[in-house]
C-alpha cells in the first residue's frame, strides 16, 4: 500500500495553478449521460474519483475517449440503465446516475452509494424529491429500482433541507421532465451553479428565479457542446491554508476569490497577508496565528470540506479556538492523528475544542478519508522532521498531482510503496 513520507518545517513559496473542481466534474459527467450526442469536457481534474465515474459511464454504454485537454462521451448506443455495485461503492457521486438515466429511459436501477466514512448521507432527500416527478420506488437487495412508466412529470418541489447531492440529482433530473419544475431551498454551492451552466450550455431550458430557487422545463432534445469546468475551490482553499501553516508566501492561480471569500476572510482574521487580483490569491503566512471561533456551513459558509485542513492551522493558534462542524455528524476523524502529533483538540458533540499554541511533531499517521489525509500533509509540513501519512488512496481521489504541485513549491515530499 502507498504512502507519502513528509519531511516538514520548510516554508512552501512560488506559483501553484489550481486544478478542476471534482465536485463540479462529477454532476456534469452524470448530467451528460442525457445526450444522446457527444460532449466534450475541458478541465477534468485527473483524480481517481473522475477516473471511477467514467468507468461509470462506460458500463452504463458510454464511449469515453480523451483528445489532448478535451474529455469525450460519445452516448450514441448508451443504452443501459443499471449502474453497478461494485463501481458505485467506490464513491457516493455515483448516485447522482439516477437522475439522468430516469429521465432517458423512464427507468433505472442504481446501487446505494459509498464513499469517504464521514456521516450518515441518507437518499431519501433525493428519492422523496423524485416521487414527486412521478417515479415509482422500492429498495431491493441495496439497489434502488426506480421507474416512471409515462415519463418524469414536473412538480413543485421544496426540499426538506438543503442538500447538495439532491439538488443536483433533481435539476438533471427534471431537465427531460414534461412541464415545469420548481425547486425551492436549493443547495447554491459554486459547484452546483457550473451544473446548470453546463445544462444551460447543451440545451436545457433553465433559470435560477431566486436565490435558492430554481425553475426548469423540460425540454425533448439535447445539443452537443464542449464546457470548461470551473476551478478546484477545496484544492485552492487547501493550498492557501498550506501557505498559512507553513508562514510561507504562494500565489494561487486560475480561481475565482469571489468563491473563497469566506475561506479569505478567515485568513485575514488570523493573520494572514492575502491580495487579490482577478484570477489570482496571493497569501503570505504570518508566525503568529490568531485564534477564532468558527463553523462549517453550506455556501457561501466556510466549506466542511476545509474543516480538517483549518483545524491544523488553527492548532498553531495564539489561544484556544473551536469549530463547529454543521454539515456531518462524523467529521472529526483526523482528530486523534493530530493529537498523537501533539495537538490537545477535544470533541464536544459537533464542537472541536482546540487549545492551540502546537507544535507538531513528525510521527507515523494513517489517514481516515479525503479530506482528513490532506490535514495529516498540512501538520506535517508544519513539524520538524519526517512524518509518514498510510493509505493515501483516500488522498488521491480529491488532489491532482498533489506531491509534485507540493515539490514545486518548496514541499519535501515523495510517495512511498
Amino acid at each position: 500500500m502507498e504512502k507519502l513520507e513528509v519531511v516538514g518545517g520548510k516554508k512552501l513559496s512560488g506559483v501553484l495553478k489550481i486544478s478542476g473542481s471534482k465536485n463540479a466534474s462529477l454532476p456534469i459527467l452524470a448530467a451528460s449521460l442525457l445526450s444522446k450526442k457527444k460532449i466534450k469536457l475541458i478541465n477534468l481534474p485527473q483524480v481517481k474519483d473522475i477516473k471511477t465515474m467514467l468507468t461509470l459511464l462506460e458500463s452504463l454504454g458510454s464511449r469515453v475517449k480523451k483528445v489532448g485537454k478535451k474529455t469525450i462521451i460519445d452516448n450514441i448506443n448508451q443504452k443501459k440503465t443499471e449502474a453497478n455495485y461494485n463501481i458505485v461503492r467506490l464513491m457516493r457521486g455515483s448516485f447522482l446516475v439516477l437522475g439522468p438515466l430516469l429521465a432517458k429511459f423512464g427507468k433505472a436501477k442504481v446501487s446505494s452509494p459509498g464513499g469517504c466514512s464521514i456521516g450518515v448521507r441518507p437518499i431519501d432527500i433525493h428519492l422523496n424529491a423524485l416521487t414527486k416527478l412521478g417515479v415509482n420506488i422500492k429498495i431491493v437487495d441495496g439497489y434502488v429500482i426506480a421507474k416512471a412508466p409515462q415519463g418524469l412529470k414536473g412538480a413543485k418541489i421544496r426540499f426538506p433541507k438543503i442538500s447538495v447531492g439532491a439538488t443536483e440529482n433533481l435539476i438533471i433530473a427534471a431537465s427531460l421532465a414534461k412541464g415545469t419544475t420548481i425547486l425551492e431551498n436549493c443547495a447554491i454551492e459554486p459547484e452546483i451553479k457550473d451544473l446548470t451552466n453546463f445544462l444551460f450550455k447543451i440545451g436545457c431550458n433553465i433559470k435560477w428565479i431566486s436565490k435558492r430557487s430554481i425553475r426548469i422545463v423540460g425540454v425533448s432534445e439535447i445539443n452537443e457542446a464542449t464546457y470548461s469546468v470551473m476551478f478546484d475551490r477545496i484544492e485552492a482553499g487547501t493550498y492557501l491554508i498550506a501557505a498559512a501553516v507553513t508562514e510561507g508566501n504562494l500565489k494561487i492561480k486560475n480561481v475565482n476569490p469571489n468563491i473563497l471569500r469566506s475561506e479569505i476572510k478567515i485568513l485575514r482574521k488570523i493573520g494572514s497577508k492575502v491580495r487579490i487580483k482577478k484570477n489570482e490569491i496571493h497569501i503570505i503566512g504570518n508566525k503568529n496565528i490568531r485564534s477564532v471561533n468558527i463553523k462549517t456551513a453550506p455556501w457561501p459558509g466556510l466549506a466542511t470540506d476545509l474543516q480538517a485542513q483549518i483545524m491544523v492551522l488553527l492548532c498553531r493558534g495564539n489561544k484556544k479556538s473551536t469549530i463547529q462542524e454543521n454539515i456531518f455528524e462524523n467529521r472529526f476523524m483526523h482528530v486523534s492523528e493530530l493529537n498523537r502529533m501533539g495537538a490537545k483538540i477535544s470533541i464536544v458533540g459537533n464542537r472541536a475544542l482546540i487549545k492551540g499554541n502546537t507544535k507538531f511533531a513528525p510521527a507515523q499517521l494513517m489517514a481516515t478519508d479525503l479530506r482528513a489525509s490532506v490535514s495529516l500533509i498540512l501538520a506535517a509540513l508544519s513539524a520538524k522532521g519526517k512524518s509518514v501519512i498510510n493509505r493515501i488512496y483516500h488522498l488521491d481521489r480529491g488532489y491532482e498531482n498533489i506531491e509534485k504541485k507540493l515539490k514545486k513549491v518548496g514541499a519535501q515530499i515523495r510517495r512511498l510503496n
